[in-house]
């Protein structure tokens, strides 16, 4: 099966940082680009990054563009979502995302709630 696991959220302060972390089994990672997306409460979900499958192409959204960077670690079939001077609105549910073969796998997301 599919499985794609988020973690590393929590409460941080404006300004400050964390990095997200999904961890992937089930289909040869190696081959295939990973994407995070966010959903705020209220919000329609939005595209925040995604990685190529060997790590030399990556996209950002403007919102975090300069901020946030993504990267992976095939070995360990795990990408990475650092995430820098963080913002109120940056306040949402980060999911990780791959498409297989026409179908979309979403991983159980982690909160990041930016707030003093």
């Amino acid at each position: 099966d599919v499985q794609l696991q988020a973690s590393g959220g929590g409460l941080v302060q404006p300004g400050g940082s964390t990095r997200l972390s999904c961890a992937a089994s089930g289909f040869i990672f190696d081959d295939y680009a990973i994407g995070w997306f966010r959903q705020a409460a209220g919000k329609d979900p939005e595209g925040v990054s995604c990685i190529g499958s060997s790590g030399e192409k990556t996209y950002y959204a403007d919102s975090v563009k300069g901020r946030f960077t993504i990267s992976r670690d095939n070995a360990k079939r795990t990408v990475y979502l650092q995430m820098n001077s963080l913002k109120p609105e940056d306040t949402a549910v980060y999911y990780c995302n791959v498409g297989l073969r026409g179908t979309n796998y979403w991983g159980k997301g982690t909160l990041v709630t930016v707030s003093s």
